[in-house]
């Protein structure tokens, strides 16, 4: 019985386990490849690593990132208390 062939092995790179690309972050987080780089020159979201002209971040640092900017729940505030205008 012989394996079908594939024109292209699937491989993924060692040396790049648990990284993500700047692009691809973009992707998952629904936002622009801009909108990271303005963020790095602000020092506002997840730290990253360049290598040459790649931009590279860790995931388990921008998973603990996200964590990082969670809201607290609206139900935490105190009873009794008007919220808004007056």
């Amino acid at each position: 019985m012989t394996q079908p062939m594939s024109a292209e092995p699937t491989v993924e790179p060692r040396l790049l386990r648990g990284w993500i690309s700047r692009y691809d972050l973009a992707q998952e987080l629904g936002l622009t490849v801009d909108t990271l780089g303005r963020w790095e020159r602000r020092r506002k979201g997840p730290a990253c690593v360049r290598a040459g002209r790649k931009i590279f971040y860790r995931m388990s640092v921008v998973q603990d990132w996200l964590q990082s900017q969670e809201m607290p729940r609206v139900t935490d505030a105190k009873p009794g208390k008007a919220r808004g205008r007056k």
